[in-house]
């Protein structure tokens, strides 16, 4: 890549990374399709974004570990019912053609924030539940359903588990947003990544560039919805949904 291509590529993964760190997901809308649009082949261009978005997890880990949000209980359930289907979606991605399957979550995505509009006080309060019995059952099979996607799909999965959490486990978006980001963006797309690494090829010469961009987007994205809290971060999960789930499907 020439200088102009890596400023390019840094630009772009700076600002997918910010409104993703600040919306709880969707780094992927602009980062995945620059990568194929510089020439990457779709399965390198998934493998290498997988990789930067585990650099997202880790800036916005740097922000949030200040700020106490996450319990060891909860990302342990988190970790433990989603890991297996990161890999088991990332195992069978680079097998299957994804044109249905993109247009389907690019509805799916769309409803989320169609949703949240139709909810205004959808994870506004911190009100936990779900975390025992039944509850927790039917919360860890969709945990397992997300992290199937988040290993196979490239964009906007992050928001489905935002979503769930403030849903069906009662958080707030801050709190939400603050596991998703530590969680998903380092440990899941880190499985992710070796999954698709190990299957496929990564653009390793590609990666400065995409981690700095990741990086620091997550921290800067990261300190905005704390400092705003989350009437704002609301606002830009519905934004990006939004737009995420049009160009899916378009």
């Amino acid at each position: 890549m020439d200088y102009t291509q890596q400023v390019l590529l840094f630009l772009a993964s700076l600002v997918a990374n910010f409104f993703s760190a600040l919306s709880g997901g969707g780094a992927g809308l602009i980062q995945f399709p620059i990568l194929i649009f510089l020439g990457l082949p779709f399965g390198v261009a998934l493998a290498t974004h997988k990789v930067a978005s585990v650099a997202l997890g880790l800036g916005a880990t740097l922000r949030h570990q200040k700020e106490s949000h996450l319990g060891l209980r909860e990302s342990l359930i988190i970790l433990g019912a989603g890991l297996p289907g990161v890999v088991l979606g990332a195992s069978t991605i680079l097998r299957v053609s994804e044109d249905l399957a993109t247009f389907l979550l690019g509805m799916l995505t769309l409803s989320l924030g169609v949703y949240s509009i139709f909810k205004p006080q959808l994870g506004m309060e911190y009100q936990p539940r779900n975390w025992q019995g039944r509850g927790l059952g039917i919360g860890m099979l969709g945990l397992f359903g997300i992290g199937f996607l988040n290993g196979s799909i490239t964009s906007g999965t992050g928001l489905f588990l935002t979503i769930w959490l403030i849903r069906h486990f009662g958080m707030d978006y801050k709190r939400a947003v603050a596991y998703t980001l530590v969680l998903c963006g380092l440990f899941w797309n880190g499985t992710g990544a070796l999954v698709l690494g190990y299957l496929g090829t990564i653009a390793w010469h590609w990666m400065p560039a995409l981690l700095a961009g990741s990086i620091i987007g997550g921290y800067l994205g990261s300190h905005v919805a704390i400092k705003k809290g989350n009437l704002w971060i609301k606002r830009s999960f519905e934004i990006i949904t939004i737009l995420i789930g049009l160009k899916l499907m378009l």
